[in-house]
């Protein structure tokens, strides 16, 4: 089933996307879905009439996209985007102005072109708890960052796979207010970059990312080069839609 994304439909339109997130009700006449492509924000209605097959493919401004269930999973089909060194001088504003992460510890800094994505790893002394308490101004953010380089922040810290903060192997918060969006809440785009990256540093596939909702996701990197993301669904809205001709 392809269901194709119109150029009318955006709730938010800003060039490539930050985010990708779906939501699908498999067994209700109506599915609403909430979809932030890679490369477009978009809200958009779905009718389904019975349909008995388990991948729904977006035609979106990157291309196909593909949904696939599993039963109360989703799993997404991403591209996958490395990420390269920085040096913290190049970010001075948003750094030792301390308007990304306040005064915490940088551990690793990497910024992904294609994407347009900084990624800011923290020290390991800190904890699962210490990335849930930091506060982020989107206004300050936004104030410090005008170049257009950087449309998305990750602040991403190393977990502990056995055990200790959940058995979770790395934990994110993802900040677009260049799009609008202060804070996601769970951010496929996001995680195009973060596993390529903890990939590299640990051959990690399990992540946690700690907004005031949250999310977990399972990451399995195919040998196609591309990343299958996935995670647990939940019905958040029924209701039918009456279309007269």
């Amino acid at each position: 089933m392809q269901i194709p994304i119109l150029p009318s439909m955006p709730l938010l339109i800003n060039h490539f996307v930050a985010t990708l997130q779906l939501f699908v009700f498999w067994k209700i006449c109506l599915m609403l879905s909430m979809l932030k492509s890679l490369y477009s924000n978009y809200m958009f209605l779905v009718l389904k009439t019975e349909n008995v097959n388990s991948t729904l493919t977006f035609v979106t401004l990157s291309g196909e996209l593909k949904a696939r269930q599993a039963g109360d999973h989703i799993t997404l089909d991403l591209p996958l985007y490395f990420s390269h060194p920085q040096h913290l001088q190049a970010y001075f504003v948003l750094f030792y102005h301390q308007v990304a992460v306040s005064d915490m510890a940088i551990q690793d800094l990497r910024y992904s072109p294609e994407t347009k994505k900084l990624l800011v790893r923290l020290s390991d002394v800190y904890e699962k708890s210490d990335l849930e308490k930091l506060k982020v101004n989107a206004q300050e953010l936004m104030l410090a960052e005008k170049t257009g380089k950087i449309k998305g922040l990750i602040v991403t810290l190393k977990g502990d796979g056995h055990g200790k903060q959940g058995r979770y192997d790395f934990f994110s918060r993802y900040f677009a207010p260049w799009y609008g969006v202060s804070e996601d809440p769970v951010t496929g785009a996001a995680h195009t970059v973060l596993s390529s990256y903890w990939s590299q540093q640990l051959g990690k596939r399990k992540s946690f990312q700690c907004s005031a909702r949250g999310g977990k996701l399972k990451i399995l990197l195919r040998d196609d080069g591309r990343l299958d993301l996935g995670g647990q669904t939940a019905i958040v809205l029924k209701g039918f839609l009456t279309i007269e001709n």
